[in-house]
Parts: C-alpha cells; sequence; structure tokens
C-alpha cells in the first residue's frame, strides 16, 4: 500500500514533556469547550501507554462541564480493565478523577475472550458518541504503529484501508498482550482534530523516518500523514 502525496502535518515542539503536556492540554480543553458551546456534547479518544500521562494528569484537573464530555480510547490490549496492562485501567488511574470523575467513558473491552467477536458490538456502542469526535490523541511506537494498527499484524490493510466503514477492529501486537482491539483508520479520521504525541530523541527519529514516502504497510503511522481531510498536529518534546 503506497501513501498519496503527505498533508500539511503541523509540528509543535516544547523544551520538555511538561511544557508540552501543559500547552497540549490547554489546546484539549479548548476544543472541548467549543463542542460544548455548540450544545452537541464533547469527545475526546486517547492512547495508553506511559507518555501521555502527564498530559492525563493535567486534564483531570481541567474544569469543564465533563458531565457532558465522552472519553474513549483508541485502542485497547485484551486483558481485564484491573490489569496493569488495561489501557481502561491506565485512563481511570490518571485521567478519570478530580473534575474529570464526572466524564461518560466508554471503554473497548468486553467480556468475550476475543476481540474479533467484540468488534462489532464496541462500535455500535462508540457510534453513539457525539461524532466527529472532537480530539483524537495518538501515540505511536518505534516501529510506527499507531493505536494498535501494527505493521504486518493480519487485517493491517483493511485496518488502514479509507473504503472500508469506520469500526473497530481486532489486531495482533507482536509483544504481549497480543490481542487488540483498535479504531481502524477511518474510525480515527471520524475527527475534528488529530494529535500525534511523542517523547524522545528515538520518537523524533522514528517520525522522520515515518514522514519519507514509503508504504504504509510498514509504517501505519505514515497513512496519518497521507490523508488530507483531518488537521494532523504533532506535539514533541525531548
Amino acid at each position: 500500500m503506497a501513501d498519496s502525496p503527505r498533508n500539511s502535518t503541523q509540528e509543535r515542539r516544547f523544551a520538555n514533556a511538561a511544557a508540552l503536556a501543559d500547552a497540549l492540554c490547554a489546546e484539549i480543553v479548548g476544543r472541548l469547550q467549543e463542542g460544548l458551546a455548540a450544545g452537541r456534547g464533547a469527545s475526546l479518544v486517547v492512547p495508553g501507554g506511559h507518555t501521555p500521562v502527564p498530559l492525563f494528569e493535567r486534564l483531570s484537573n481541567a474544569q469543564l462541564d465533563w458531565s457532558s464530555v465522552w472519553v474513549t480510547l483508541t485502542d485497547e490490549r485484551w486483558v481485564d480493565t484491573h490489569d496493569s496492562a488495561s489501557n481502561e485501567h491506565l485512563v481511570r488511574q490518571h485521567l478519570l478523577r478530580n473534575a474529570a470523575a464526572e466524564a461518560q467513558f466508554v471503554g473497548l473491552k468486553s467480556a468475550d475472550a476475543d476481540p474479533h467477536a467484540a468488534a462489532g458490538s464496541a462500535w455500535s456502542t462508540l457510534a453513539e458518541l457525539p461524532r466527529p469526535f472532537d480530539f483524537v490523541v495518538l501515540g505511536m511506537g518505534d516501529d510506527g504503529h499507531m493505536a494498535s494498527l501494527f505493521p504486518n499484524s493480519p487485517g493491517l490493510a483493511a485496518a488502514l484501508d479509507l473504503g472500508q466503514p469506520p469500526g473497530c477492529v481486532a489486531m495482533t501486537a507482536q509483544a504481549a498482550p497480543r490481542s487488540r482491539m483498535s479504531l481502524n483508520l477511518r474510525a480515527l479520521l471520524d475527527a475534528r482534530r488529530i494529535a500525534l504525541l511523542i517523547v524522545g530523541e528515538d520518537k523524533w527519529a522514528t517520525y522522520q523516518r515515518a514522514r519519507a514516502r514509503g508504504p504504509s504497510l510498514d509504517m501505519p503511522v505514515r497513512a496519518l500523514f497521507a490523508q488530507q481531510n483531518v488537521p494532523v498536529t504533532l506535539w514533541w518534546a525531548p
């Protein structure tokens, strides 16, 4: 799968991770307030991992009408939601507390033994959120994956195909826990704005490789840069 011409991804670089988290928190709060002011409610889609934790801590104290804000995940590891590896566990621990405890949270994990069996029902639930999503935050792995759209994962080509309807897809990671649920590319792009949040020199080098033309199947994040419809901003600190 070759990429179309790159979009004009904006880049915001900061001296340190704390300054980045402060600025991105303010940006997200402003965008959510726009949705609330329009009377449509507001929706925020967030990743797991350690990088967004400082952002989550700041957002948890933001003064918003959180009861009208919907929060969900870009992807989930297919483990119990009390497991330390669970993205839902991370978000509940660091974001859905303080003022943000009032937010409406919709997780991706169900009681189904396999994410393949749960994908349809998961998306049916997410489809009720205010859409386009007001703000989507994505991380990026050293291999160029985003959400749980991993290079060489079975089903990746279909998950990146913009001809497919928006939805949730079962994916397979290289490392444990391997079973994952992810929004597909079409669902991630059902957004008003997207932030790609990365920290560290290694991630900057990965980003530079991903910005070069090449197959999205090798580095799925390239599909984000190739599309022309949704504003994407890179947020980086060393």
